[in-house]
């Protein structure tokens, strides 16, 4: 059997557990990013506030999930959480549902100091400007800081994005059927060690590799508006 044709059977064979693992991949990190991004905004807005009390939790949090590998954090979570959820609640005790709320968590703390960047790289003539029309405060960051910010961080955002759909790979440790998990899977099944793994790197570099195309598109159409 020639090379082409061995590696059109193994492709005719394992592409569906290859595309499963991937939207399970891709599943995982725009739940991430999505509530990582309101845990975020909520973690930046606590640590830019006047009150000392949710500056200092934000913080904490920040350097502490900053400070920690993602994989310990899912292993706390994970395990943690399965001790204190009564059994009958299968869907909160679900490897998924849980190594979603990890990654969550983390991301939360990245977003968190990328929108406070983004906050502070806007003037503050802006606020004064959005206070002299009568807005107060909470509707001048809503309406005119926030919607600024949330342009100039669109990159770091993507690009965050882009780092969970690679971190999300660890989460085949608790079992969750992401890219990684099918590589792994497809391995050991066919006892072989290394083909299996170069698609399922070709798999993840063909996933952020497109994200990196259309977010350059992006910025390009953003910075001619």
């Amino acid at each position: 059997m020639s090379f082409l044709t061995s590696q059109i059977n193994f492709l005719q064979r394992y592409f569906p557990a290859y595309i499963n693992g991937a939207i399970t991949t891709i599943e995982l990190s725009i739940v991430g990013v999505l509530l990582g991004f309101t845990l975020g905004v909520l973690f930046a807005l606590m640590k830019i506030s006047k009150s000392k009390i949710l500056n200092i939790i934000a913080s904490i949090y920040i350097e502490i999930v900053r400070g920690t590998p993602m994989l310990v954090q899912i292993m706390i979570v994970y395990f943690g959480l399965k001790k204190v959820i009564p059994e009958q609640f299968t869907i909160l005790t679900a490897p998924m549902f849980l190594c979603s709320l990890s990654i969550s968590l983390n991301s939360a703390a990245y977003i968190a100091e990328i929108i406070r960047s983004g906050i502070s790289s806007i003037d503050k003539g802006q606020m004064e400007a959005a206070r002299s029309l009568g807005l107060n405060h909470k509707q001048a960051m809503k309406k005119v800081i926030l919607p600024q910010a949330i342009k100039n961080i669109l990159p770091a955002l993507v690009n965050e994005f882009i780092t969970l759909i690679k971190e999300s790979s660890i989460t085949y440790t608790v079992g969750v059927g992401e890219l990684m998990y099918a590589g792994k899977s497809i391995s050991s099944g066919i006892y072989e060690p290394v083909r299996p793994f170069i698609y399922t790197a070709l798999v993840y570099f063909i996933m952020t590799f497109s994200l990196s195309k259309a977010m350059g598109r992006l910025e390009r159409r953003l910075a001619n508006d």
